[in-house]
């Protein structure tokens, strides 16, 4: 077995945690030239798959230099990490917008700042509408912060990556009668994800573009709390249905809940309405009492503002923080308490807010 050969068998051992495909399969290492005592190949790692980068280098350069007559390694970077999103114009230009084949509508669940339980909105939401008996996807566009596969029990799964290069696809994780995507099931569990904003565009845009949604009557995209590269991604890059605004009664989560508002109107996409999360507190054995803990009429008073509906008052209850940390939206586990009833009142009110007919 010639060196160049040993070679090619070396790296096909390094494999993509992921799919458990070897980089070679995946056409994430193509273009080897052995000249010994040097060996060269390109690097073409799509954006999701950064996160391993590191762990690509150490692995290759590893088996390589394992190998008689191989003393120096040499990566080249292919076109793949340079960010170029599908869909996106040349430079200089605002990239079209561009559908997601299958899917009917997209809308995004956002909020100005974090810890006003916008992830928990956008599960119960995505639940709720599946269970009315539509066809629902939720991306998890979170990518720092990506909580939902936790909500949804699913931490320890990994979806199934098909194809090479510009034909790979994600296919997303069924569970709770939805398809979901998410960062959070391509690393590890307290990995970072150290990003500047094009990698972030990028990741986005495989998510929406790259992952096999199938026929989907609604896409809800999770988004992270503020006005930054994830709004702005999404919202220049497939046409959005809507977007529902989560806020608290705090007077401090209503002046960032504004900030954001304002960013989705200027942008010219729809604001579907307001949901007021935390709006009390209701004890376990004594649901017929409420303690409101942040205030009151926040909600109401950010979408009187602004000329749209308060959609939902989401209480807090017990159910409803278990059910996040068991894995198990309280629309499923406990369809008979308030905030259930709730939630699917919320989904009553987006499908109305879409004209879509379950």
């Amino acid at each position: 077995m010639t060196i160049a050969d040993q070679a090619e068998q070396a790296l096909k051992e390094v494999t993509d945690s992921g799919s458990g495909r070897s980089l070679i399969e995946l056409g994430w290492i193509t273009n080897i030239r052995i000249s010994p005592p040097k060996a060269v190949f390109t690097f073409n790692l799509p954006s999701f798959a950064q996160s391993q980068r590191a762990q690509f280098v150490e692995q290759t350069r590893s088996v390589l230099l394992a190998i008689d007559g191989i003393d120096e390694v040499q990566i080249e970077i292919g076109n793949a990490t340079s960010g170029a999103p599908i869909g996106q114009a040349g430079h200089g230009q605002s990239p079209a917008l561009q559908p997601i084949q299958g899917v009917d509508k997209v809308i995004a669940v956002s909020s100005g700042k974090g810890g006003v339980g916008k992830s928990t909105i956008s599960v119960n939401l995505a639940c709720a509408l599946a269970q009315k008996g539509l066809r629902v996807g939720l991306l998890d566009a979170d990518i720092y912060g990506p909580n939902i596969p936790t909500m949804l029990g699913v931490a320890d799964r990994t979806p199934e990556v098909i194809g090479s290069g510009a034909d790979q696809r994600i296919i997303p994780i069924e569970t709770c009668g939805i398809g979901m995507v998410s960062m959070g099931l391509l690393i590890e569990e307290n990995q970072p994800v150290i990003w500047r904003g094009p990698m972030l565009n990028g990741i986005i845009r495989q998510f929406l573009y790259q992952a096999s949604w199938g026929e989907r009557d609604v896409l809800v995209v999770d988004l992270p709390p503020g006005t930054g590269d994830a709004q702005l991604s999404l919202a220049q890059a497939v046409p959005m249905a809507g977007v529902v605004i989560v806020t608290t009664p705090q007077k401090v989560s209503l002046q960032d809940s504004r900030r954001g508002l304002a960013m989705f109107k200027q942008m010219a996409v729809p604001v579907l309405g307001v949901v007021e999360n935390m709006t009390c507190f209701v004890p376990p054995d004594q649901p017929d009492k409420t303690y409101p803990l942040f205030g009151t009429g926040g909600g109401q008073q950010l979408a009187a503002e602004n000329g749209v509906p308060l959609l939902a008052k989401v209480p807090m209850e017990m159910p409803l923080q278990e059910g996040a940390n068991e894995g198990i939206p309280i629309v499923q586990s406990s369809s008979e308490s308030i905030s259930s009833k709730v939630f699917s009142n919320l989904a009553n009110s987006v499908l109305e807010k879409l004209s879509v007919n379950p």
